[in-house]
């Protein structure tokens, strides 16, 4: 109770507990209805499962998942950013199911991302600004189609990290003293979002690169940049595990089955009409064109109408500056609410264009780019571009000549409460039915039902395409019957076990010669054994779907197959580790060397 009565008096905690408010309400359905949702990425059950049978089966980090593939194995892992199943899995040891375990992670991120925007605001326009932006932030419409329509898990996890990773750079170059604090702060939110979405580092980070530069400008912190590439290497070591891996080995998958088609980015422009004036919402896909899509691709109207206000304030202080004929940079870098709005003003709405066709010629000069997929994935950068910009309006209030010359501080704060939460009230209302499951398609499920019959085959074959090895010909056309099968020769197969990784049983061959295939996929590093002694690998010459081939002789054999950690894996299982640990471990070095 003493904790709880000194918590209360701390600064923060009422705004905190009004964002956490609007972050439950948002996550109202995931949290408190029963049932689960229709959603387009229905893999979450999946993956969580998965990610749980890698721990009980110690394989860590997890790879290789057993059940996806339909059935042939997967490397899931190996490149899906793993972290929301990670904070899943906290959620699955304290007992609840893996339908509620899905909910709730989703819910979690409604709340993270509202306190991360709302500690980096306060730093720049106070608490009354710090609770608008995370309001806005978290109500944004593109933060419910991530949620409710496409259940995109790791993205929404990405939109919480942003505000983290803004908050420690901006930390790091401003303070003189705990400068070690905000560089691991600053590894650490890095090391989130590199291990919740691979997409969202690449567009994220020019952006974090143009705040980073803005502010050692400002403070004239030069001297800082090798405290931020310190935090930068940190990062990487603490996600090599993940991230190594995953750049070095994409090469032995079909990456670019994901590129084109359906997934090519000149199919997934969005128009002017969409993204500012269209107020549709749907469950459907985006499709080919403009037309037909059948999901939400608005910036939101509050959103990009005050960011326009805020801008035409800007320009007239701008032009104030210029009216006295003072130095307009000395002027701009000396004002820190007119500097930091005027650099999410213009990144704002630019990369609102990287969403428009005309944004085509970027885009082709930027091959790396059509990795994104979709254009419209952009949006995730304009709501946290525009809600932290709408943080500055309390600000801009606070400046008005008025307020100093008639009104009192308390009065102007007064003041700034009542417009704040008149504009929560009006985003709220305006979004409300966004922050909800498709009517009519959230009903009971148990997690028996979604993990078997025409359920479970379906989970089996989604998605089979993201990461198929290279290997294959062609995804297979039905579900995995056995382990393993004598295809050429006589004999039988017995006593067989699986692990997630792992396999093994007996082969009894009556022929003088025989060949088995294991009906698992090829991949680097699967190593068979047979009898204790390795055996080559191969796929028969008549083989489409990429399973692996080995010859036996007569006779009984134990055969044993086990994926192994090829160089990338095992360098990056290193590197984090010892980043990991020195992590751990440094206060205690610290403490002792002083």
């Amino acid at each position: 109770m003493k904790y709880l009565r000194k918590l209360r008096k701390h600064p923060n905690f009422w705004p905190l507990v009004i964002v956490t408010f609007f972050a439950i309400l948002a996550g109202r359905f995931l949290i408190f209805q029963s049932g689960y949702f229709n959603m387009h990425d229905d893999l979450q059950m999946m993956r969580q499962l998965e990610m749980e049978k890698c721990f009980l089966d110690g394989q860590i980090p997890c790879r290789w998942v057993p059940d996806m593939g339909y059935g042939f194995g997967f490397p899931l892992f190996n490149f899906y950013p793993p972290l929301p199943y990670l904070i899943g899995e906290v959620i699955r040891v304290l007992g609840a199911s893996f339908v509620t375990t899905v909910k709730l992670t989703f819910a979690l991120s409604f709340v993270v991302s509202g306190v991360g925007m709302y500690l980096l605001v306060k730093d720049f326009f106070g608490r009354i600004g710090g609770v608008l932006a995370s309001v806005f932030y978290i109500w944004a419409p593109y933060h419910a189609v991530d949620v409710y329509v496409r259940g995109a898990m790791n993205e929404a996890w990405a939109l919480a990290w942003f505000p983290f990773i803004f908050w420690t750079g901006y930390r790091l170059v401003k303070e003189k003293k705990n400068q070690t604090k905000w560089i691991i702060g600053l590894a650490l939110s890095w090391f989130a979002l590199l291990t919740s979405h691979n997409l969202m580092v690449l567009i994220f980070a020019p952006l974090f690169g143009a705040w980073i530069l803005l502010h050692l400008w400002r403070e004239n912190s030069w001297r800082k940049i090798p405290q931020l590439v310190m935090s930068g290497i940190l990062a990487f070591g603490l996600a090599a595990f993940f991230t190594l891996p995953a750049l070095l080995e994409n090469k032995f998958t079909q990456i670019e089955s994901v590129l084109v088609g359906y997934y090519d980015f000149t199919a997934h422009y969005v128009s002017i009409g969409q993204l500012l004036f269209s107020r549709f919402w749907g469950y459907g896909p985006s499709v080919w064109g403009i037309k037909d899509d059948r999901m939400s691709f608005q910036v939101g109207y509050v959103h990009w109408i005050l960011s326009l206000l805020i801008g035409a304030l800007i320009f007239i202080r701008l032009l104030k500056i210029k009216k006295k004929k003072k130095d307009m940079v000395k002027e701009i870098k000396k004002d820190v609410l007119l500097l930091v709005a005027s650099f999410f003003f213009v990144f704002g709405w630019a990369i609102t264009f990287m969403a428009h066709p005309r944004s085509t010629f970027i885009w082709l000069a930027i091959p790396p780019l059509r990795l994104v997929q979709f254009p419209w994935r952009f949006l995730a950068i304009v709501i946290f571009a525009f809600s932290f910009l709408i943080g500055a309006l309390p600000g801009l209030l606070e400046k008005l000549k008025i307020s100093k010359r008639f009104l009192t501080k308390f009065i102007v704060t007064y003041f700034q409460i009542i417009i704040s939460s008149i504009l929560i009230l009006i985003l709220v209302a305006l979004n409300w039915n966004y922050f909800k499951p498709e009517y009519g398609k959230m009903g009971p499920l148990t997690d028996k039902e979604k993990f078997s019959d025409a359920a479970w085959e379906l989970q089996q074959t989604a998605g089979i395409y993201d990461y198929l090895p290279s290997t294959a010909k062609t995804a297979p056309k039905e579900p995995r019957k056995d382990l393993a099968e004598v295809m050429g020769g006589e004999g039988e197969i017995t006593k067989v076990e699986e692990g997630t990784y792992w396999a093994k049983f007996n082969a009894n061959i009556e022929s003088d010669e025989a060949f088995i295939r294991i009906n698992t996929f090829e991949f680097p590093n699967w190593k068979v054994t047979v009898d204790g002694l390795e055996v080559e690998t191969y796929i028969h010459e008549n083989e489409v779907w990429g399973r692996m081939y080995i010859d036996i002789s007569k006779g009984e054999h134990l055969v044993y197959a086990q994926l192994y950690n090829t160089w990338p894996r095992t360098a990056g299982n290193i590197i984090s580790l010892v980043s990991w640990a020195g992590l751990i471990t440094f206060p205690y070095w610290r403490k002792k060397r002083k």
